[in-house]
């Protein structure tokens, strides 16, 4: 029987069989992670004039009718434009009992090309949550903020997680935790989650990030080590420790600490953490069981920061406070962990741009 917290892959693939999760077309090999599901862009996409929620009293597709500028074919390929905004059905939807819930996120490449993507469901009052016994179809919203990108049906942005019961560990099971399985190196700051901060310690010729370019190219999600970095990236530079962000501008930092997930939990990045600067750090937030793990225990790896910088120009310091790292039981270890015979594409990461970017 399974428990309370993250519903593992095992689980997941019951769901599937059971109609919880339902299917236009047969999953596709990769798309179970550990403690999570991919979701799969359908075949069409509408060009909208602003984003929206539905509202407790109606549908996405009734909401479509008021928003909605044209209909795009995505079966031959199409492009999304930077700086506008769409909503794709998926090829998933849900059927699920009143015991469990979910939550929906960008994957980790999508977050690294500032695709600024979310889930949409019928009688929805947030983006991303979805409640318990939810019954319909999913959507994506997708909003290209730095690159236009050219996107066919089956391509997978969003992944979605399952919950049941209670699953945030206390600060108290953290740090216990933390006791028993490292966590993270050098002292833990705990309080709501485990805090990191960015590394802005120079590197050879004084790298510390990128910073993408205002004009470029197209990028097609399907082409992986492809693109030439410089075409789309600038690098940010500093001897001092500190940089300043620009309001509007988009860049991949890194996270001074390297975290570890250990295979009973996973873990969420907030996206905010107001106090500290009017700015995101992460738009892809989930850490799989098993990310930075080693079967000689936590050897950690570090977390990419996805930042874009709000109202003013800030002034970011090595080693600066910059967000929360949430963990969360796992009702049951996943078969599979993340970097153990999978292609995860972001173990033992350090500052790294997404996949479609040559190394």
């Amino acid at each position: 029987m399974t428990g309370q917290g993250v519903l593992p892959s095992q689980t997941i693939k019951t769901m599937l069989g059971t109609g919880q999760i339902t299917l236009q077309t047969p999953v596709v090999e990769g798309q179970v992670q550990p403690a999570s599901l991919d979701l799969r862009l359908g075949h069409t996409a509408w060009r909208v004039r602003a984003s929206f929620l539905t509202g407790a009293k109606s549908t996405v597709a009734e909401r479509l009718d008021d928003f909605k500028m044209h209909e795009i074919d995505l079966t031959n390929g199409a492009v999304l434009e930077k700086g506008c905004v769409y909503v794709v059905p998926l090829m998933e939807g849900l059927d699920l009992p009143d015991t469990i819930n979910a939550v929906a996120n960008a994957k980790s490449s999508t977050g690294r090309l500032d695709l600024f993507t979310r889930c949409l469901t019928d009688r929805g009052i947030e983006f991303d949550r979805i409640e318990s016994g939810y019954s319909g179809p999913l959507y994506a919203e997708i909003s290209p903020r730095s690159f236009s990108v050219l996107v066919r049906p089956g391509m997978r942005l969003n992944q979605i997680r399952f919950r049941q019961g209670k699953a945030v560990l206390s600060d108290a099971e953290l740090l216990a935790l933390h006791n028993t399985i490292t966590l993270v190196d050098g002292t833990p700051q705990i309080d709501g989650g485990l805090g990191f901060s960015v590394d802005l310690k120079p590197r050879k010729n004084g790298l510390v990030g990128y910073r993408a370019k205002p004009h470029t190219g197209l990028i097609d999600l399907d082409k992986l080590n492809h693109y030439d970095p410089r075409e789309f990236w600038e690098p940010v530079l500093t001897d001092q420790g500190r940089i300043i962000l620009d309001p509007g501008a988009f860049y991949i930092l890194v996270s001074r600490e390297a975290v570890h997930i250990p295979p009973q939990c996973a873990a969420e990045m907030a996206p905010y953490l107001a106090m500290v600067g009017e700015f995101r750090v992460h738009y892809a937030g989930f850490f799989d069981p098993g990310f930075g793990h080693s079967a000689a225990g936590g050897a950690g790896a570090r977390g990419v920061l996805e930042v874009r910088c709000h109202e003013a120009p800030f002034a970011l310091e090595h080693g600066q406070s910059v967000g929360r790292l949430v963990y969360e039981h796992m009702a049951e270890v996943p078969d599979t962990l993340y970097g153990a015979d999978l292609k995860s594409n972001y173990q033992g990461q350090g500052l790294k741009l997404s996949k479609h970017f040559k190394s």
